[in-house]
């Protein structure tokens, strides 16, 4: 059995495993019907996937409810709950509209009614109401990707630049009760920070965002200080929350699935969170050091990291882990390493992650293509797809980190 096959195993074991249905229904055990109005609100990259579980228990107890997911992610209709698709990274003018149409549904809503409300990772550019105009919302958001910060520094800037983030649309939906279900994306799985936690209540300062802000240069106009600087709440008594799944799962089924495959397994970490070319060149490292091994040996690695924009090409984190190990692991024998993200969508692009092998460099280099250049110009895609390289899983209804892995075969 090829490399390849052993990967692709990996990956569908590890997806199947972080599907979101059991732990909504497990949370959903614990719930009890209002005496009033029930209303489900889905928002992330995993909701369709939630809503639709959720929908499938409670039946016709849903009076109403409202998905909003990521363009592509909308699986069909889930009446009498309307699915709206958005943009993400970047929010967009659907993301206002859905986002809207939720604020209207709930703030009329009194101590008798319920929110069930589904959260997944991406509900930061799905669910928005911004607090500041369209263009510069998009202007700081984008300074904050490119910057190289995490997902924790971006969401301590964004929630003070919202009406729904930081705890602020549990405010709106009270005084109706809301039970939260959350299906983490973020490493340790901080409540507060997991699609800027709009329910939930906001440990970050203003203090810490202005910090976030000087450390990255961003573009502060007077109207964004102000914002800044205003306190989140910090004290929510309306909300019940459960969170579910995360990158641990992922990493757990990986390695079940690689024992029985016949590797002997270390599951490195599940808190990865370098750039992605150190954690590639990382992993390359570790290869190197095993390929005199009898055995075979499967590393695994669980979390989120981070790309520099250097250049103005087209790929993803998980696709630059995977071709900065290319360069380490070139000319060794049956060694691989993959990287994809557990939403199927790496990046601004259709592929999940990437996949290379002891033959990568030297494909590629047939082609004219040096690493270091696409890399340069985060240009991993085109890179990928020349060699095959590509991991494509389509939108998977689940958001739980990413998942790396380096394989040895023996």
């Amino acid at each position: 059995m090829s490399l390849r096959s052993d990967a692709h195993k990996i990956i569908n074991a590890a997806l199947q495993a972080a599907m979101p249905d059991a732990a909504v229904k497990k949370a959903l055990k614990t719930f009890e019907a209002p005496m009033g109005k029930l209303l489900l609100i889905a928002v992330g990259k995993a909701s369709w996937q939630m809503a639709k579980t959720a929908s499938e228990i409670l039946g016709d107890r849903i009076n109403y409810g409202i998905v909003i997911t990521k363009y592509g992610h909308n699986k069909g209709d889930l009446c009498p709950i309307e699915v709206y698709e958005a943009g993400h990274p970047i929010p967009d003018e659907n993301s206002f509209r859905a986002t809207e149409r939720v604020i209207r549904a709930v703030k009329d809503l009194d101590e008798k009614d319920t929110v069930i409300f589904l959260l997944s990772g991406g509900g930061s550019a799905l669910f928005e109401k911004p607090l500041v105009d369209g263009k510069t919302l998009e202007k700081i958001t984008k300074e904050l990707l490119a910057c190289g910060a995490d997902i924790v520094e971006i969401n301590t800037v964004r929630k003070r630049l919202s009406a729904v983030k930081g705890g602020r649309f549990a405010q709106i939906c009270a005084p109706a009760k809301v039970f939260s279900v959350v299906l983490s994306d973020i490493i340790s799985d901080p409540l507060d920070m997991i699609a800027s936690g709009p329910a939930y209540p906001d440990t970050s300062t203003g203090e810490q965002a202005f910090a976030i802000a000087h450390k990255y240069h961003l573009t502060l106009t007077p109207e964004i200080k102000t914002l800044l600087a205003s306190e989140t709440p910090k004290v929510l008594d309306n909300v019940e929350t459960h969170i579910t799944g995360s990158v641990r799962q992922l990493c757990s089924s990986a390695k079940e699935t690689c024992l029985a495959l016949g590797y002997e397994t270390i599951v490195l970490t599940a808190n990865l969170c370098c750039t992605a070319r150190d954690a590639g060149s990382f992993l390359a490292s570790i290869a190197q050091y095993h390929s005199d091994t009898k055995h075979s040996l499967a590393f695994i690695a669980g979390g989120e990291t981070v790309v520099h924009l250097t250049g103005k090409g087209k790929g993803g984190r998980n696709q630059e882990i995977a071709l900065s190990a290319a360069k380490g692991i070139a000319g060794l024998p049956a060694t691989a390493v993959f990287s994809f993200g557990s939403d199927g969508t790496d990046g601004p692009t259709d592929a999940a992650g990437g996949y290379c092998d002891g033959q990568t460099c030297a494909l590629l280099a047939q082609e004219g293509i040096m690493i270091d250049d696409v890399l340069a110009n985060n240009d991993a895609y085109p890179a990928l797809e020349k060699c095959n390289g590509l991991i494509v899983t389509g939108p998977t209804g689940t958001n739980v980190n990413d998942l790396t892995v380096l394989l040895i075969k023996r």
